[in-house]
């Protein structure tokens, strides 16, 4: 009989692991057992104990365990080893927490966005209807065009167009202007909602003058109405005019098409109506595609008819074609690049925590060779001893779980505020049953994969050598090269995320750092919405505007001050086509189409924007004056690339529109972003225009601090009219900022990350180091019998740790080399492969490394010989 089933006969299997943590007491945690007959004796002693607490058992019976009571023991020993090991413990808890909390965080926000269905019945067969532009792009669709599609298309079960509306709400010192739609009568058909209350719009109020109608969202009924359910059949002023509620819809509709939307109406449209044109492109138009019809089988259908109305009217469309997006795929591509880096960069995180925690499991295995040697020299087998160190291991990284679900609640929260208001879904994130079962699995499966080396390596089957003298020493060295090979791939890892925080920290200045043509400093903005029958009629607006600004000017600390129809960075578009005296085109459509900025006299003075060449808007340039306008550089080269424009005339808004004379040329401006190209430019004064243009932005240029001065901007603008709503009070510098938000957004996730990465590689170093002096106590104590130096000592455990340093550095030179190139969608005047950021994160991973060399390396140089080899 082996002296494994001698002992097995000899005492139980379910006592043996039951008495091993009072004979681990006893002899103490990693003792050096160095004779097998102690371990007998241990084993004798312990079954005369069971013996006199149990008399009746019997010597040479054992009683199989359940797998329920196996894994309680497992559990309960699991428990008692870590809480003798209280720093381990902490340690290990502590870098598994921020693993899988970080991940945990980043998945609740990734999963609603990109991996979850869309809130919809049959999401997946929802569209967007887009036009083909002359530059091939996506462009909005013309309100005929739509009803042709919807007419024609055999594979649309229904569409919809829609346009935003923003009415006002006016009560003395509290007007408020909502966000809302104006939509066909099939829209809320084509996302598969239902109003909880009420009714649905229907086709006879998508009519002009029968549109007066309107459904609410359920927030703006609780918080304006009060939840009151006979709100239905009550009439609401808005914009001056009394709406009908016919609808509220369900608190747990997502409004995906316009995420602040509150109310809708129907859109109300005519062909007769001017804006209503095939050349008025400005409707988005939805549609929900039959069942079993495909993506591809709907964009041949729309785009057969998009050639069928562009041979019936060739002169109001430039080219052929439409686009159909799944709505899916519309909402999240603009995201879908940062979320993605996001989810890797936080991957990374977690697998340096694993390798963390994996490396501290091997050393402190080193540490317990004794209690493994007792344990198998009674019996416990490699499988067993390899369970039960999976068990602590799951153990830990479920509790490390648990708390990483408190710091990724917190952690939410923060990317809530910090993300771009691009980012859709908003209302969907947070710690729901998903994110929690997520966080489960993820636990269970760290655990597995940052513990099961240790176990593997630690499970010997020759467990006897173990108790002989230097026998713990045997399986020393591959336990070295695995911890080596753990920490340089945490350096491996941490060397590619500080790579790609690097590349976008050097994007995002870069980018800030892009000329806007304005000065932002010193510049206060807000928007102003006349609205109500009080402002019916243009002149009452026009006059409205005009008092405003003086009572602005007036205010003390403000130099200038000017209205713009359109504030460069602002998020709104105005863009129109320009014909170009003497070169005018046969098919409109192929003019080149200029932003429209309406402005008055102090505007261009109060942005800073340069005068080029000829001169500014004034107020000569009144309403009777001969119609001028100012173009930008851009449309300057483009439309007169060998010729001087000034004295030359241009037409914007359509045939029927004044030709304009050019008057002056104006530095570019960054309307739509710093990262975009810069589109031709039109200045023109505002009271020229065809229109009088309900909503105005101000730009008031101020001495010091302007957000101290835009309380009494506002109250100046009050002082002529206090109902109508001020919005967007801020200053031109949190404009521009708001503009990197989105790269922003990701480079602070970035930053957090690779800082986490750092410390983590940084302390895995200093784990193998110290470690390994401890190990080579006397080794080192003979290298300084024999005369070595403290210089010499130092050099060796640096070294040590510089080689890990430098070989992990290769594997993530090379990482980053291949996997910056999925952050070129959001680099800006930077490349994937920028030397200066590589040999910046080198050097900067070298110092960090040289700093976790240093302690180990001072306690080897104050190892004394005679106490190193006396301990031996």
């Amino acid at each position: 009989m082996s002296r494994g089933d001698w002992l097995g006969h000899l005492i139980p299997q379910s006592e043996r692991e039951f008495a091993l943590g009072d004979l681990e007491e006893a002899y103490g945690r990693g003792s050096r057992v160095r004779y097998s007959v102690e371990l007998l004796r241990a084993a004798l002693a312990i079954r005369l104990q069971l013996r006199r607490t149990t008399p009746a058992l019997p010597l040479t019976v054992s009683h199989p365990d359940g797998p329920m009571t196996r894994l309680i023991q497992d559990l309960r020993y699991a428990l008692r080893t870590l809480a003798r090991s209280p720093g381990f413990t902490a340690l290990a808890l502590l870098t598994l927490t921020l693993g899988i909390g970080a991940t945990t965080a980043i998945f609740s926000v990734v999963n609603p966005i990109l991996f979850q269905p869309l809130p919809y019945p049959g999401g997946d067969r929802i569209m967007m209807l887009w036009e083909k532009d002359k530059e091939g792009a996506e462009s909005n669709t013309g309100y005929q065009t739509f009803l042709d599609v919807q007419r024609m298309a055999a594979s649309v079960e229904a569409a919809a167009a829609m346009s935003g509306w923003q009415p006002t709400i006016q009560s003395e010192g509290d007007s408020e202007r909502l966000q809302g739609q104006r939509v066909t009568q099939d829209f809320f058909k084509v996302l598969g909602a239902r109003p909880a209350l009420g009714r649905d719009f229907s086709a006879a109020e998508n009519v002009r003058g029968q549109h007066r109608v309107i459904i609410l969202s359920h927030g703006l009924w609780q918080r304006r109405f009060g939840g009151d359910p006979s709100v239905i059949g009550k009439p609401v002023t808005l914009d001056g005019t009394e709406y009908t509620v016919v609808g509220v819809l369900a608190g747990s509709f997502e409004s995906l098409l316009s995420p602040r939307s509150q109310l809708w109406a129907p859109l109300g449209y005519e062909p007769s109506l001017p804006w209503a044109c095939r050349t008025c492109r400005h409707l988005r138009a939805v549609a929900r595609t039959r069942e079993g019809v495909t993506v591809e089988a709907a964009s041949w259908e729309l785009n057969l008819i998009s050639g069928r109305i562009v041979a019936e009217h060739p002169t109001e469309y430039s080219t052929t074609g439409m686009f159909v997006v799944p709505l899916a795929t519309q909402l999240t591509r603009g995201v879908r690049p940062a979320l993605l880096a996001v989810l890797g960069a936080v991957g990374f995180v977690l697998l340096i925590a694993c390798a963390n925690v994996s490396s501290l499991l091997l050393g402190r295995a080193m540490q317990r060779e004794g209690e493994f040697a007792i344990r198998g020299a009674l019996g416990a087998g490699r499988g067993r001893v390899v369970r039960q160190l999976l068990t602590e291991s799951v153990l830990l990284s479920v509790i490390g779980g648990a708390l990483g679900v408190t710091l990724a609640w917190w952690g939410v929260k923060g990317l809530v505020a910090l993300g771009p208001g691009t980012l859709p879904r908003l209302s969907a994130l947070g710690i729901d049953w998903t994110v929690l079962g997520f966080t489960g699995g993820l636990s269970v499966v760290t655990g597995l994969l940052f513990g099961v080396v240790p176990a593997l390596a630690t499970a010997r089957p020759d467990l006897f050598t173990a108790l002989k003298p230097g026998g713990r020493h045997t399986g020393m060295r591959s336990r070295r090269r695995m911890r080596a090979v753990l920490v340089a791939g945490e350096v491996a890892l941490a060397l590619m995320l500080l790579v790609g925080a690097g590349l976008l920290l050097r994007s995002l200045d870069k980018l800030l750092a892009v000329n806007p043509g304005f000065d932002a400093q010193g510049l206060a903005t807000m928007e102003v919405q006349t609205t109500g029958v009080a402002y019916a009629e243009e002149p009452r607006v026009r006059e409205f505007f005009e008092r405003a600004l003086l009572a602005v000017r007036a205010v003390p600390g403000v130099e200038s001050a000017g209205w713009t129809s359109m504030l460069p960075l602002g998020g709104n578009f105005d863009r129109y086509g320009v014909q170009i005296e003497g070169k005018l085109l046969s098919n409109p459509e192929d003019a080149p189409s200029a932003d429209r900025f309406a402005v008055s006299p102090g505007y261009l003075e109060s942005m800073r924007i340069p005068l080029i060449r000829g001169r500014v808007i004034g107020e000569p340039d009144g309403a009777k004056a001969p119609p001028v306008v100012l173009i930008n550089e851009t449309f300057a080269k483009l439309g007169w690339p060998s010729e001087d424009p000034l004295g030359k005339r241009v037409q914007m808004g359509g045939a029927d529109q004044p030709w304009r004379e050019i008057v002056g040329i104006v530095g570019d401006v960054r309307s739509e972003g710093l990262d975009l190209a810069l589109p031709p430019q039109v200045y023109l004064p505002a009271v020229q225009w065809q229109f009088a243009d309900a909503s105005m932005v101000l730009a008031a240029r101020t001495r010091g601090d302007p957000s101290g001065l835009i309380p009494a901007i506002q109250s100046a603008i009050r002082s002529v009219d206090a109902r109508l709503p001020i919005l967007q009070a801020t200053t031109m510098e949190e404009v521009l900022s708001g503009t990197a938000r989105p790269r922003r957004f990701v480079f602070v996730l970035f930053q957090v990350f690779a800082v986490v990465a750092l410390l983590l590689a940084a302390a895995g170093i200093y784990g193998v180091l110290a470690g390994s002096v401890t190990e080579r106590t006397r080794e080192i104590g003979i290298r300084s019998a024999l005369g070595a130096s403290r210089g010499g000592l130092l050099k060796l455990v640096v070294r040590q740790g510089l080689l890990l340093t430098g070989a992990g550095m290769v594997v993530g030179i090379v990482g980053a080399l291949l996997l910056s190139r999925f952050l070129d969608g959001l680099l800006f005047g930077v490349g994937g492969n920028d030397p200066r950021t590589f040999i910046s994160v080198v050097l900067l991973l070298t110092a960090v490394a040289a700093v976790a060399c240093w302690a180990p390396a001072r306690r080897a140089t104050r190892v004394s010989p005679l106490e190193a080899l006396r301990s031996d």
